[in-house]
């Protein structure tokens, strides 16, 4: 039955659905008049082979000859030309003004030796920062999303687009939007956590630091991956309402023109391959009018992975029908589109379609011009002074204080620090995946240069704050794990490098000495004990068992800890992991993150108190490693209590909230509604307090979340300061999708100000007023604003 419908499903040109497209005015226009008319004039010279060129991609590899550019393999590789150059920096090892001049020497060719001229988008991944050697990089996407910041993710991301324009990239495939509710999910690490309203927010900031105020200066931001992807997506009411709300609001108001599909399935059918989920979902409801492009090696999964076509020119055929544009990371089922179109299987004006809207990306980037700019003259230098502000400023606000027992910050009479521990002195603790690093070395099987940028670890920053009045002894102790605890998935539903992949070891690590380390440990004043992950045991393609420190490093901890000496526990890493086995024993704990290139002087100046811990938990921390989901928006059970909740995290100094301020009774025809409180430093330190803002339903049949988060601000905040935030929220964002469509709500609503989803402070019941309101044109409104 099954392939009876997914062959239904391929010779239909188009699924007839039953709902017309939305006109929805939020989303700008993809083109001008003139810019279509520019696309339509190169399309109407185009022949077939031109054609699909433009819909492929290609690794810069096939361009090269021992390591450079090779003019004649680049005749023999795109003689008609090429959409996309994928990942053209994460894979080489080139200066800056190398990959620049590798760049321009690639789009001369295409420029002055194929017949359409038209050259060929660079793209990159982005999240952490440009994917290329010397760049900057940030802490990973769930650390900054424990930062709430806003405008530090803006300004990240505008960074990264400089250096990418720069080097003459023009597109990223970044940034990741999908919601993570489980730490086994090896990818949690590239989201910004487990909720919708923060995600968007962040997802936003980083588009428009991106993108810019032009798409010819900036970088053409990619959302991916659409839609529910790493999570059950089938609840239909969850995916609209949560799933895709991130990607919704940076095509509507961050103005989006790039999405990817994940590898992933809806309703039983690969997402590359369903046009409910592209066409549908995508374009007519949400009213997206851009390209999607593929997942790398996605079209071809659906053949060789989910099973779902019968050949490799088949699946290409349902990908193009479903909504498909581009083929990443390069052409396998694209460039036999010719044979399907033959046996009607696409129709001319599909294929068309698409080219055109690969030939207006490349218009609006610029790189139609009749003298395109590509890249910048000179010397390069992609990690400047003021990046390097940037990205430590990133780490500090990304940087969780999860427990104290007042032991942090380290006192003046402490005299020998024990730097214990598998990360203490290393730089691949500091590595999210899609760093550069993480890339080159684990898809690619390369060493790269910890001095390119320069990667400071905890042990170098210590030493940098400390200088000589501390004496700081270090020893590994014990391994990260014996075997190495991860294992490269096989299950052929992720990028097709996994083929290829050889994790490679680490070298020039002394071996391991526990009993040198607890000999340190016993005759220190306080042990800090760094634990946790590596760029080998979380991300795309690794599987870890379980979610305990990996392999001995708990029963490291346990050792430690019997020492008597009091234990700070630094947990690097990509997802939480378990310490309800010592979390009570421990003197203070730090969730570190992957935390970037300035980790470890971030790491050591919080450890000092030269900064105030002030980031809060964007994901749950589970208590045990059970593997089903948790959402904080569901409640916390009683049999599965978090050890720490979603919104949660410490400070060197307390806040007090008081004189909450909101009507009691509004109208749910009003524009918006003020919700004020003050807060107070009360403490003794200088810090920054990240207030949030929940609504819970309380009518008795409401179909809403309990508790949802509906705004935040972070405050800074002097010691005995006190400020008044002004919140206006607006009754859209009680919107529900109820029986396809969506819906506002009357009723009573709990408002909550809270510290963190269960730590709430002040609380206010309101009555909204008025008949149940239906938007026809689906959610404009997405966020509380601040005064």
């Amino acid at each position: 039955m099954e392939n009876k419908i997914l062959h239904f499903l391929l010779i239909q040109v188009f699924f007839i659905f039953s709902l017309q497209a939305q006109k929805n005015q939020l989303v700008s226009p993809y083109a001008t008049a003139e810019i279509e008319a520019k696309a339509d004039s190169i399309l109407s010279a185009m022949g077939m082979d031109d054609k699909i060129a433009q819909i492929l991609g290609i690794r810069p590899v096939a361009l090269m000859e021992d390591g450079k550019f090779s003019l004649q393999k680049t005749r023999e590789a795109i003689p008609h030309g090429i959409g996309h150059i994928s990942q053209f920096s994460s894979g080489l090892t080139m200066s800056p003004n190398d990959l620049r001049d590798f760049v321009r020497a690639v789009q001369n060719y295409l420029l002055t030796e194929t017949k359409t001229k038209i050259p060929a988008i660079f793209h990159e991944e982005a999240i952490t920062g440009f994917a290329t050697q010397g760049a900057t990089t940030f802490p990973q996407q769930i650390g900054i999303g424990c930062s709430w910041n806003p405008k530090l993710v803006k300004n990240n991301a505008a960074s990264t687009a400089r250096n990418m324009r720069a080097a003459g990239a023009t597109f990223a495939l970044s940034p990741m939007l999908d919601l993570s509710r489980t730490a086994h999910w090896n990818r949690i690490e590239e989201s910004y956590g487990e909720d919708a309203y923060l995600t968007s927010a962040m997802g936003l900031a980083f588009v428009n630091g991106l993108q810019g105020d032009d798409f010819k200066t900036g970088i053409a931001a990619t959302t991916k991956h659409f839609a529910g992807y790493g999570t059950g997506n089938n609840n239909k009411k969850e995916l609209y309402e949560e799933y895709i709300m991130p990607h919704e609001v940076v095509i509507k108001r961050g103005g989006v023109k790039s999405v990817m599909p994940s590898y992933g399935k809806y309703k039983a059918l690969a997402v590359a391959a369903n046009p409910i989920m592209i066409d549908q979902i995508l374009r007519k409801e949400v009213g997206f009018n851009g390209l999607v492009v593929s997942d790398y090696g996605a079209i071809n999964l659906i053949y060789t992975g989910h099973k779902q076509a019968k050949s490799t020119m088949e699946a290409g055929a349902m990908a193009l029908n479903a909504g498909i544009d581009i083929e990443l990371d390069k052409g396998i089922a694209y460039p036999l589109l010719p044979e399907a179109l033959e046996n009607g299987y696409i129709t001319q004006e599909l294929l068309d379609t698409s080219v055109r809207r690969s030939l207006i990306m490349k218009i609006k980037l610029g790189l139609l011009d009749k003298d395109p700019q590509i890249g910048k003259d000179g010397d390069l230098n992609f990690d400047p002074p003021e990046n390097r502000k940037l990205a430590y400023k990133a780490a500090c606000q990304s940087i969780v204080l999860l427990k104290n027992n007042e032991v942090l910050p380290l006192k003046k009479d402490v005299k020998k620090i024990a730097l214990l521990g598998p990360n203490a002195a290393t730089v691949h603790c500091l590595l999210g995946d899609y760093t550069y690093q993480s890339m080159i070395s684990f898809w690619h099987g390369k060493e790269f240069d910890p001095n390119d940028p320069k990667l400071v670890t905890l042990k170098e920053g210590l030493e940098n704050k400390l200088g000589k009045a501390v004496a700081i002894e270090h020893e590994r102790g014990c391994d990260w794990s014996a075997p190495l605890e991860s294992v490269v998935s096989t299950d052929g539903l992720g990028d097709d490098r996994l083929s290829r992949v050889k994790m490679i070891a680490i070298k020039g690590l002394p071996q391991p000495d526990l009993d040198n380390a607890l000999k340190i440990a016993s005759e220190s004043d306080v042990i800090i004990a760094a634990v946790g992950e590596n760029i080998y045991l979380c991300g795309e393609g690794r599987e870890r068992k379980g979610i305990k420190l990996p392999g001995e490093q708990e029963a490291f901890v346990e050792k430690l800890i019997a020492t008597g000496k009091p234990v700070i526990l630094v947990i690097f890493g990509g997802r939480q992991q378990i310490v309800s086995k010592f979390e009570d024993q421990c003197a203070a704990i730090v969730q570190a993150w992957f935390p970037g290139e300035e980790g470890g002087n971030a790491l050591a100046d919080i450890l000092v108190g030269n900064v105030n811990p002030s980031a809060k938990l964007c994901v749950t921390y589970p208590k045990t490693e059970a593997e089903e989901e948790i959402n904080y928006k569901n409640g916390y059970q009683d049999q599965h209590l978090p050890q720490y909740p979603f919104g949660f995290g410490l400070s060197y100094t307390s806040y007090a909230y008081s004189h909450l301020k909101i009507d009691k009774k509004v109208n749910l025809s009003d524009d918006r509604i003020k919700v004020s409180f003050s807060v107070k430093n009360i403490g003794k330190m200088d810090g920054a307090e990240i207030a949030q803002l929940y609504v819970s339903p309380k009518n008795k049949n409401s179909t809403m979340k309990p508790i949802q988060l509906k705004g935040f601000e972070r405050i800074v905040l002097k010691s005995g300061e006190e400020k008044r935030i002004v919140m206006y929220f607006s009754p859209e964002q009680l919107v529900q999708y109820k029986n396809d469509q969506w819906i506002v709500e009357g009723g009573h609503y709990e408002f909550k100000i809270g510290a963190s989803s269960t730590d709430i402070r002040l609380t206010e019941l309101i009555e909204i007023k008025g008949e149940n309101k239906i938007l026809p044109d689906g959610r404009t409104i997405f966020f509380t604003l601040n005064e």
